[in-house]
């Protein structure tokens, strides 16, 4: 069974050129919480997707995957 993929975090990550450690670092958080995130096997909070889109120079909403998709 596939695990559904609900955000877009590391490819926008690999996008910009960031790691995971730099957004941990830029979020002051654990880096294995960024893992979790990137691997959707847990979920942001809005507020930190909010803050994720703002370090990466990005809309909120392209870190997020359509349902078209």
């Amino acid at each position: 069974m596939s695990k559904t993929i609900y955000n877009r975090i590391k490819a926008v990550l690999a996008e910009k050129g960031r790691t995971n450690r730099d957004l941990a670092d830029a979020l002051k958080i654990a880096p294995e919480t960024v893992s979790s995130w990137c691997t959707n096997s847990a979920q942001p909070s809005i507020k930190k997707l909010f803050q994720i889109a703002t370090y990466l120079d990005v809309e909120a909403g392209q870190l997020l995957v359509s349902r078209n998709n």
